[in-house]
Formats: C-alpha cells, sequence, structure tokens
C-alpha cells in the first residue's frame, strides 16, 4: 500500500505538472531497509514508465546506508552507475504507453487494499505496541544516540504508536528477527487474489510489471532476513502469544503464495550473492541477537520482580552495546 500510493501520487501530480506546463522533479526518501523506502533503488527507478516525471530525480540516502554504499570508489561508482542505468532503462524499454493499464491499476489497488487491511488489524491488537515494547530493544533506542532525530516523538513517558519515529520503530522488528514491516498482509493479499479466481492475472500481471517484482523482491529480500525461532519462547506466552502467532502465519504465508507467485523454490533464489551476503551478515547478527534476548528477559524479569540490584544497569548495558553490533553488522536489516 505505502509503495502503491507514492506511485499513484506521483502519476497524479506528474499529470498536473503537464497540464499547466510546470516541471516537477520529485525528492525521494529512499536508501536504507525496504520497509522505509529502500530495497532495489534502481529497480524502483527503472519500473516507472512514461507515468511519472523523470527528467530529473533528487533522492536522499538514510545515514546508516551512505558509508556502505558510497563509502568507498568502487561502491560508490557502481551504485551510481545502477541509477544512471535505471534512468536509461525507463526511458529506452518503457514500451507501454501507460505502465498499467486500467485492469493492471485496478489489481493493483486491490492487492494494496487487502494488503493494508491485514496489517491495520495486527497494528489495532491490543498489545501490538506493548509487544514490540517488552521483547524488541525499543527502549534503549534513544540511549544509543546513533539517530538524527530522538527515538519518539512527544514528551509523554507511555509508549504510543503515533509518538514511534520510523528509523527505532523498523529497527525494533528488525532486531526481533520478525521485520513485519517488510511483509505483513502479502501473503493475505495474494491469497485473497487467489481465492477471489484472479491468481491468473496476478501471475500476468507479475510476469509484465517490474514495479510489483520489485516489490516482491524487497519483500523476499524482508523474510529472508526474518528469524522466527529467536522469538519463539514468546509463542505460550500467556498475553503475547496470540500477537506471536499472528506474525508466524502471515510469515509462512507470505512465503508460501511469494514463491509460488515467483516460481522459486527458496527466497531471493534469483539473486544468488545478495542471498550470500546476507547468509554471511546472520552468522555475525543471529549471536548477538541471542545474547540481547538473554539480556533483556534479564531485565524484564528484575523489573517483575521490583528489584534493582546493580546487575540488572550491567543488562541493560549489554542489549544496548548488541545493538551497536547488530547495526553494524546488518545495515539495510529490514
Amino acid at each position: 500500500m505505502a509503495n502503491w500510493s507514492i506511485y499513484k501520487a506521483k502519476e497524479q501530480l506528474t499529470s498536473v505538472s503537464k497540464k499547466y506546463g510546470i516541471s516537477v522533479i520529485f525528492f525521494d526518501g529512499r536508501g536504507g531497509p525496504p520497509a522505509r523506502g529502500g530495497g532495489k533503488t534502481q529497480k524502483f527507478y527503472a519500473s516507472m514508465g512514461p507515468d511519472i516525471s523523470n527528467k530529473e530525480i533528487q533522492l536522499t540516502i538514510q545515514g546508516q546506508t551512505i558509508s556502505s554504499n558510497f563509502g568507498i570508489i568502487d561502491a560508490a561508482q557502481y551504485n551510481i552507475e545502477q541509477l544512471i542505468n535505471a534512468g536509461i532503462s525507463n526511458e529506452l524499454f518503457s514500451d507501454k504507453k501507460a505502465t498499467f493499464t486500467n485492469e493492471e491499476d485496478k489489481l493493483m489497488q486491490q492487492l494494496a487494499d487487502e494488503g493494508y487491511k491485514s496489517y491495520v488489524d495486527l497494528k489495532n491488537h491490543a498489545y501490538f505496541v506493548e509487544y514490540l515494547a517488552h521483547a524488541s530493544p525499543l527502549r534503549f533506542y534513544s540511549e544509543t544516540n546513533i539517530g538524527s532525530r530522538p527515538a519518539k516523538r512527544g514528551a509523554s513517558s507511555k509508549l504510543s504508536l503515533n509518538d514511534l519515529r520510523a528509523i527505532p520503530y523498523v529497527g525494533a522488528w528488525s532486531q526481533l528477527k520478525q521485520n513485519i514491516t517488510g511483509y505483513y498482509g502479502v501473503g493475505t493479499a495474494l491469497k485473497k487474489m487467489e481465492e477471489a479466481g484472479k491468481w491468473d492475472e496476478v501471475k500476468k500481471l507479475y510476469s509484465d510489471s517490474l514495479f510489483l517484482r520489485t516489490l516482491m523482491d524487497n519483500c523476499e529480500m524482508s523474510m529472508k532476513k526474518s528469524f522466527f525461532p529467536l522469538t519463539a519462547y514468546l509463542a505460550e506466552h500467556p498475553k503475547y502469544g496470540e500477537i506471536w502467532h499472528m506474525m508466524y502465519k502471515e510469515f509462512e504465508l507470505t512465503v508460501q503464495y511469494v514463491l509460488k507467485l515467483s516460481g522459486c523454490t527458496e527466497l531471493m533464489e534469483n539473486y544468488p550473492v545478495d542471498q550470500l551476503s546476507i547468509t554471511m551478515r546472520e552468522r555475525i547478527v543471529l549471536p548477538l541477537l541471542t545474547i540481547q534476548q538473554y539480556a533483556l528477559a534479564k531485565v524484564r524479569a528484575m523489573e517483575e520482580q521490583l528489584v534493582q540490584p546493580p546487575v540488572k544497569a550491567m543488562y541493560e548495558k549489554l542489549a544496548m552495546r548488541c545493538s551497536f553490533g547488530i547495526i553494524n553488522a546488518g545495515r539495510n536489516s529490514a
């Protein structure tokens, strides 16, 4: 829904600007994990087609990926060439008068609506924010001093979803290895289309549309970096077990339907180099995440017992210091 809404907004602004003879330049926030607009950025630009102004594009790269994408000459040259190639490809190979036909446009909207509804149902769960605060290192983000902005808006001590900024919100799900912001609702949307007898239409759209394929590629990346065994101990939790099972069920459903759509047998099968890169990073990240979850469990146990022994501060610092290593080792990790 987020990516489709941005696409439609750009399409409408381009149409209005052409009508009144105004040059429009889009300034995109890209970089970082797919859930915050990153992922395979060059493929998104290559998929825009003739409906969206692209004479000039400006983009901002999230702080966490500047050094990894542009920190050395070879990496900077490669990534800049990819973006230039995307612009050229979009101009030369957009052989259709419109990126989406009316029927394809309606199908994309249906997929977006169903996926969004599924995500909103999860977000409205009574324990959604509590679960995130309970299981993740979210509370320590403001102390890490690694973001350009405060971890949350407002001065209220009570955590509210509306107060959370994107980086700690997405980052907290990343450090839980659940990454729901990158895939949740996709499996449900695809299943709904199949049940409505529209699977062949979805398959054809996937085959014809680089935009949809890129969305699914980013979805696969988010799931490839997920690891539900890390939080499996919460599956039987009296308060949070239900919401854990909701997320795990959607994860399994999305893996099933994305693979069915792509015809692959494993996630990111078509990107073996990226797949290997993620596997290598996870060898570093997963031990740190396990240590972090142990430290968080110790802190929670002490708080539940209403005790403040000196060792509590050590466990809190351990959880926070693990975040540094996890973020550095797993950049672009959601």
